[in-house]
């Protein structure tokens, strides 16, 4: 992002990006609970007390890892007491502040069918290049059957829990929940989301956040 604030706390319409998303899981009637994963010594949380404080469904925060792996692992061991190993976990990334609750009704609608947890995500749309280096194209890859994962994603605890251990055990690559779960060689279902489901990455991301959000709200609920 070019920023010195972590992308979470910069400013959307006029409020952080990480209260939208928090206001967003929060409105969601499949949402029991929300646990915050919080960088340690993070100078930012802190300041978001009056922001959050209409928001009953926000349970605590936890220390987050140094890869987002380590942070989940960290939020499901800090669920105990609070939730089963059998109970189901949502996972979200902050900076995806325009999710929707219909999209999470969709996604908790499928794990009743999907042992191995489900996801939401988008068809590949765009044709897809594979670059070397020296960002000159190896090779067109073929899009059929590709699509990007998006958050929320939803595991059984001890299910995730025991795939996240092991694999970062093993050294494994996990780049999202649903990639432990398939180091253990299960097949988390894939759930079609909204593609304005989209991630704070880049500058111009706040500005798409901005319109979507708006255009969001003039749909109604």
């Amino acid at each position: 992002m070019g920023e010195a604030c972590p992308k979470q706390y910069l400013p959307l319409s006029g409020r952080p990006v990480i209260v939208h998303t928090l206001e967003r899981l929060c409105a969601c009637d499949a949402v029991h609970g929300v646990l915050v994963g919080v960088a340690s010594q993070d100078p930012y949380w802190p300041a978001l007390d009056q922001e959050l404080t209409r928001l009953n469904k926000i349970i605590g925060t936890f220390t987050g890892g140094a890869e987002r792996a380590q942070t989940v692992l960290n939020g499901l061991r800090a669920l105990a007491g609070r939730a089963g190993p059998a109970d189901w976990v949502l996972v979200h990334d902050a900076a995806r502040p325009c999710v929707t609750c219909g999209d999470i009704d969709k996604l908790v609608a499928a794990m009743a069918g999907s042992p191995s947890g489900a996801l939401l995500a988008a068809p590949v749309a765009d044709t897809v290049k594979r670059v070397d280096a020296g960002y000159h194209v190896i090779e067109t890859v073929p899009r059929a059957g590709l699509w990007r994962a998006l958050t929320p994603q939803i595991f059984q605890i001890d299910l995730l829990t025991a795939a996240l251990t092991q694999a970062l055990a093993a050294g494994a690559a996990v780049t999202d929940e649903a990639s432990a779960i398939e180091y253990l060689g299960g097949k988390p279902c894939v759930v079609p989301g909204r593609a304005d489901n989209i991630k704070i990455t880049l500058p111009e991301d706040l500005a798409l956040a901005e319109l979507f959000i708006k255009r969001q709200q003039m749909e109604g609920p």
